[in-house]
């Protein structure tokens, strides 16, 4: 292989990360081989040991580095709540708010058949099972308020329309301080819809 070749790889490399483009993905490369040698091999490093001791918890399939999450494991978590979500992140955020102590499951994507992803793909099969080998009162849906989010949602629901469990799906609405005056109509409209007794 050719230097160039060489350089060309890494970039292609690069750009398969969200929001790098080839222009990006060139600048992060003559950046790591100009400046930070050091912090290319780390990253390097890094990568490798996590696709190498990271795997899905069986339980809620989030990575873990044993075969269930210490999340699952913790005998201070709600055992009969599940929150659903699509990815790693949203059960970060929601754990930041530190407003559910319950269990989750992880679905690593979202139900969308124009781009070839369909129940096998995120997990409905492994969820069905988790439900049904637990104590679980309560799912709740977490997903995207977007087209494939709100089509994930409603199929998870009747998936289990059958089974004598609570379906609840997140609230949406205002942000916490935001005037009205700025917020885009769909939002407001579905506040007013969504609005609680006070």
């Amino acid at each position: 292989m050719k230097k160039i070749e060489v350089l060309e790889s890494l970039v292609d490399a690069l750009k398969i990360l969200p929001g790098v483009g080839p222009k990006s993905a060139l600048r992060m490369t003559y950046f790591l081989l100009q400046r930070n040698r050091n912090g290319a091999q780390n990253i390097s490093k890094s990568i490798s040991n996590a696709l190498e001791q990271l795997m899905h918890c069986e339980l809620c399939n989030n990575f873990s580095e044993k075969p269930q999450c210490s999340i699952c494991l913790s005998s201070k978590r709600d055992k009969n709540t599940i929150c659903i979500v699509e990815m790693p992140t949203d059960l970060l955020m929601l754990e930041e708010t530190h407003s559910y102590n319950g269990l989750y499951f992880i679905l690593m994507g979202r139900l969308s058949p124009l781009d070839g992803i369909g129940p096998n793909e995120i997990h409905l099969s492994k969820l069905i099972k988790r439900i049904k080998n637990s104590n679980i009162k309560e799912i709740i849906l977490a997903t995207n308020f977007t087209v494939e989010g709100n089509a994930t949602a409603q199929y998870i629901k009747e998936l289990f329309k059958d089974v004598d469990i609570k379906a609840t799906r997140i609230a949406r609405g205002l942000p916490m301080g935001g005037e009205i005056e700025y917020v885009d109509s769909g939002t407001l409209a579905q506040a007013i819809v969504e609005r609680k007794t006070i």
